[in-house]
Order: structure tokens, then sequence, then C-alpha cells
């Protein structure tokens, strides 16, 4: 066999693979209306699971698959409906992201506890890897029945789809389920049946691709996001289209591995390839109407006042100085850790919170800063440096922001994550190295002994109130208005002369600087960075952490950042008591559920902090917000509130 057969055999069942995944997600998006984040982690987990039946328990082959995709997947699918997209229902799009991408994060901490990631584990191909030549070319048993299960997916779904009622009624549902109630159909019953479906597809897939690629819990995750660009090829409902897309990345893939130089930045591309594809499809192709209806949930917290910002923020800063004198060097770069974090989920407050994008990236511009600092800075810790990774992650946000303006919802969550992934994999690890670091210097301040673990833990927690006080007050201003006016709804916003794209631009930039503020902050803590810091899912968990804080309010920020930090200080004390193996990724499984229970409040804990402060301030103090507040529409339409400017110039006076 030549070594292109062998490459393009390679591509083909890989692309398989992909497809299957592919599949899954058409299936839950056409029947939901729900783009499925965790899919990915389904898949890895139903691989173990396979495992664990299979070489562990030592369970034939064919029962322990039949165990995983016939019971135990389609289980599970009907759990995640029950509990956790059911509430969901109508729910605004980076809501539904935020959930999803919750239950990605629970599903890797509780399989890295189960199944420790010191241990080395394979997981055999389906008839150890036997085959038969046609021809040339070896073909393994694995790899027919790899191919025969796309097919035989592929014809059942098409045949599903269009020629039985059930397949009717699936594509029925996420239009009007109402309706379908009307006709006779059982809409809730549909539901769980496409999730049942959709997690056995997933199941399939890890099944499939763990054999081929390697048994490990981080990687098989991220490599089932390839099939996430061959969904989005076809457009989320068109499966030849998605199986065509998979095939094609495949195989370039594996091309890519085999031709290109087996040594520098080139050799980043074979890893990247779906990233490139997802975030060109995304730019390039004409955007369909997102299957999101709109909704009613409940309003945003208040907008806290100019005095009541100053006068919290004086109170923060005195109290740190207070708990400061207490604390020792460690715990002191925990806090100037934790402010440092908070900066970065207040970047998120204004662009995800107001604004209304939804980004995945956040960790790309913070690595960014650091990398600014670090050569700006130089070893006297420049303030220069400051300015620099300010300035380099904003224009970089900037560019970023460029191509995707016209972007909403999923289709910028997945943009904004593919360039997550192409910094992490072709960046980071390019400019700090792969186990490599640099160092980065804490800034000098004319005065202040920054050196000193206190003195920065104080210029941390000034330089997070002072962000606060500015984007509380940017908020109250008429840009933050128009910026609110303009996630409600951008057509409306348009028609009455707001520069849509503008406002969007400018308002990615400031977050993408702030970001990078965080950056050389988080850097200067230990004094040194590498490219683990940045992982693209590193961002996910940043999201994760402002939503289940309050993406809303910087009091959520803190909370959020404070929530992480504090786990962070307490993990070495319970690793203490040989809890090590199942404590080590237990801020995973706990941030994944905390932002899976944000479905049932958006707000976040800063969101009940500020209605629990309001029960106690006098009736007539600010205006009553309505009872419920429409989100955007996703094509567009225009909200059933709009400006709500009254109700903003009435806080904005207080």
């Amino acid at each position: 066999m030549t070594a292109f057969e062998g490459f393009l055999i390679t591509g083909l069942v890989t692309g398989c693979i992909y497809a299957l995944i592919a599949m899954g997600l058409v299936v839950t998006y056409t029947t939901t209306g729900i783009f499925n984040f965790s899919h990915g982690a389904i898949a890895m987990f139903s691989a173990y699971t396979f495992w664990e039946l299979w070489q562990n328990w030592h369970l034939n082959v064919v029962l322990s698959m039949f165990l995983v995709l016939v019971v135990l997947a389609p289980l599970f699918g009907l759990f995640i409906e029950m509990a956790l997209m059911r509430p969901l229902r109508g729910a605004p799009v980076d809501l539904t992201v935020v959930v999803t991408l919750g239950l990605l994060l629970a599903l890797v901490g509780i399989a890295n506890s189960v199944w420790s990631p010191t241990v080395s584990r394979v997981l055999p191909q389906l008839d150890n890897g036997n085959g038969f030549r046609v021809g040339q070319v070896l073909v393994s048993y694995h790899e027919l029945i790899t191919v025969l299960a796309l097919i035989v997916a592929g014809v059942g779904l098409r045949l599903l789809f269009t020629q039985s009622r059930l397949g009717i009624a699936m594509r029925a549902v996420v239009d009007n389920p109402d309706l379908l109630a009307m006709a006779g159909g059982r809409p809730v019953r549909v539901q769980q049946l496409s999730w049942m479906l959709s997690t056995s597809l997933a199941a399939l897939g890890g099944m499939l691709l763990a054999p081929i690629q390697e048994l490990n819990i981080l990687n098989l995750t991220l490599l089932v996001v390839d099939g996430y660009a061959a969904a989005i090829i076809g457009r989320l409902r068109n499966l030849p289209a998605a199986v065509g897309g998979a095939i094609v990345i495949a195989v370039g893939q594996s091309m890519a591995l085999g031709y290109l130089p087996s040594s520098g930045f080139l050799t980043r591309v074979q890893a990247i390839i779906p990233m490139i594809v997802l975030f060109i499809v995304l730019i390039v192709l004409p955007q369909d109407r997102l299957r999101t209806a709109s909704f009613a949930a409940a309003v945003a917290p208040r907008v806290a006042s100019l005095k009541s910002s100053i006068g919290v923020g004086i109170a923060v800063v005195i109290g740190s100085f207070i708990v400061s004198t207490q604390l020792g060097s460690a715990n002191l770069k925990w806090g100037a850790d934790g402010f440092a974090t908070a900066l970065e989920l207040l970047s998120l407050v204004l662009l995800t919170g107001y604004g209304g994008m939804v980004s995945l990236c956040t960790l790309s511009f913070v690595g960014l800063g650091a990398f600014a600092m670090s050569h700006a800075g130089g070893t006297s810790g420049n303030p220069i440096g400051l300015i620099a990774a300010v300035g380099l992650a904003g224009a970089v946000g900037a560019l970023v922001a460029l191509p995707t303006l016209r972007l909403r919802g999923l289709y910028l969550a997945l943009a904004t994550f593919s360039f997550a992934t192409v910094m992490d994999l072709a960046v980071f690890t390019q400019i700090l190295g792969t186990g490599g670091n640099i160092a980065v210097a804490r800034v000098h301040i004319p005065g202040v002994p920054t050196k000193s673990d206190q003195a920065f833990f104080m210029v941390c927690c000034v330089t997070f109130v002072l962000c606060a006080i500015g984007v509380l007050a940017l908020r109250r201003g008429s840009f933050g208005r128009r910026l609110v006016a303009t996630n409600d709804s951008p057509a409306a916003c348009a028609t009455l002369g707001v520069n849509v794209n503008v406002t969007k631009l400018i308002t990615f930039t400031l977050a993408a600087g702030m970001a990078g503020l965080a950056g050389a902050l988080l850097g200067a803590v230990p004094g040194q960075v590498d490219a683990n810091d940045f992982a693209a899912l590193g961002s996910l968990v940043v999201l994760l952490l402002a939503r289940v804080g309050g993406i809303n309010t910087a009091t959520g920020a803190l909370l959020g950042a404070a929530t992480f930090t504090g786990f962070q200080i307490a993990q070495p004390h319970l690793a203490a008591h040989d809890l090590t193996r199942h404590i080590a990724q237990l801020q995973y499984t706990l941030t994944g559920l905390a932002a899976i229970s944000v479905g049932r409040d958006p707000n976040g804990f800063g969101g009940r902090i500020v209605r629990l402060l309001d029960r106690f301030k006098p009736a007539e103090s600010f205006q009553t917000a309505p009872a419920v507040r429409a989100a955007p529409a996703e094509d567009g339409t225009v909200g059933s509130v709009f400006f709500q400017e009254e109700e903003e110039l009435a806080h904005a006076g207080r």
C-alpha cells in the first residue's frame, strides 16, 4: 500500500467518524434549536464507559457496545432533555451555550475523577485490527465497520426525517410545539427521542474514534469538536453536506500530517484545519436564521449609580487592605490572582452581559496581554508594558471582531471558539513553547513596592475596582444604552440611525483590551506563564464563571472569580487528605454543575444579591423594572421591549 493510499484511507475513516458526530449535532439542532457543545464530552464519556465494560469488566464486545449504544447513551440523553434542556425552551442562545458547556466541563471533571488521567488505557480496534486486502490496500474490519456505520446511520436518518411520521414531527417540534400538540403530536416525547438518538450517535462516534486516535479524556473531547465544522458546513440541517464536509476536513488533516514538514509551524496546521475551516465557513457562507424563538426572562439587575459604585468600590479597597494585613504570602498571591481573574470576567460583563456577544476566546486576549507585558515591560516591569498589553489585546480583538460583526449568538460563539483553538495550538505553543514559559514582571509604580505581595495584591484590587466603576459608568451613559438596544434589536437600532457595527467593534475592542490588562496582572502574580495557561478549554471556564457569578453585574464578576480562587486555595488542603485523584478535577465538575444551574436563574449569584439589596431600598428610590423582558430575536426582528430609556435614565440619576 502506498503512503498516499494509507493517508487517504485514514482520512476517510476519520471523516466517517466526524460525520457521525456532525449528524448527532444536526439531529438535536434540527429538532430542538439547541447546539450541544457537550457533544464531544458525551462521545468521550461513552468511549471510556465502553472501555470499562469491555476491557475492565471483561464483558463481550458486542454486549458492551449494545449496552452503551442502546441502553446507557439513550438514558443519558433522556436525562439531559428532562433535567437540563426542558427549562431552556425558548432561552437565548448564549444561555443554552453556557448550560451545554457546563455539561461538557462536568463530564470532563467526572471522567478525570473516575478514570485517573495518569493511568494509560488502550481501547483496541474491533476484531483487534484484523482485516482483509483489496488489491494492495489493507482494510481493517474496524475501518469497514466505521464506514458501514456511517452508511446505515445516514440512510436511516434520511428515511426517518423524510418518510416517517415521527421524523416529520421531529422537524416540526422546534418551530411550533404547541401546533404539533394540537395536531395530535407529543412535543416532549419527540424531543426526548431526539436527544436519545443524538447521544447514541455521539457514543458511536466516540467508541469508533478512541481506538484510532488515543483514549485520552481531554484530547478525545476536543478531537470530537472537529465535527462542529462539518455540522456548520451543512448549516446544521443538511446531512449530506455535513457528511461531505467531515470527509473533506479529515482527508485534508491526514494529508497535511503525511506531507507537511515534520517540524516547525506547519506541523501545527494539521491540528487546526477543522477550526480554520469552521471560521472561514462562518464568515463566508450566508447566515441562515438561527432556529431560536423569542422568550420571556427575568429582567437584568438594576445598574448601580455612580455614587453607589464609588462607595462600594472604596469599601472593597478598604476591606481588602484590612484583610491583606492578616494574609501570608501564598494567600496574598491567590488574592491578587482572584482580582485579576475578576477583571477577566468583567470584560465579559461588558461584552456578553451588556452587549449580548458570546465570546469563547477570552483567554486568548489574556495570553496576548501577558506576552506584551513580558516583552514591553521587561524585567523591570516598565509601565509601558501595561499599555502594550491593553493595546495588543485590543488591536487583535478589533481584528477578530471585524469579520464577525454580522455574527450573533451561536455563530459568534463558534467563531470565537475556533479562534481560541487556533491561538492555543498554533500561536501560544509557538511563542511560549511546548512545556516552556516566559517571565512576566510586576509593573513598576513609583512609590509603590509592587514586589511586595501585599502591595501587588492591592494594585490588582484597585485596578479591578477602577475598571468596574468605569464599566458601570459606560453602561449608564448613552453608549451603554445604545449597546443594550443593539443587543435587543439590531434591525431596529439600524432603522433609528444607530451604527450597530461600530458599537459592536468598540465594545469588542474594549473588552479585549481589558482582558489583556488582566493578562498582564495574572502573569505577574507567579512571575511567569506558559501555553497551558491560555488553553482554549480555559476560555469556556471563564465564560461559565462569569455566568455563575452573574454576567450582568460587576459584583457577579467578583463573585465568580472568588468562587474559583476559593477552590484553588482549598484544593491543596483537600489533596493532603489523600483525595488528590478525586479532587484534582473537581473544579471543572463544580464549575460545570454551577453553570448548568444558570439555566434556572440567568442572572447568577450577582443578580440574586442585587435583588436582595433592592428589597431594603425605599420603594421610590428607583423605578421598578418590568416583570419580563423580551430577548433579542436571532433573526433581527424587533422585540417587545426596546430602549426602556426612561428606566435607564432613572437608574442613571441615582
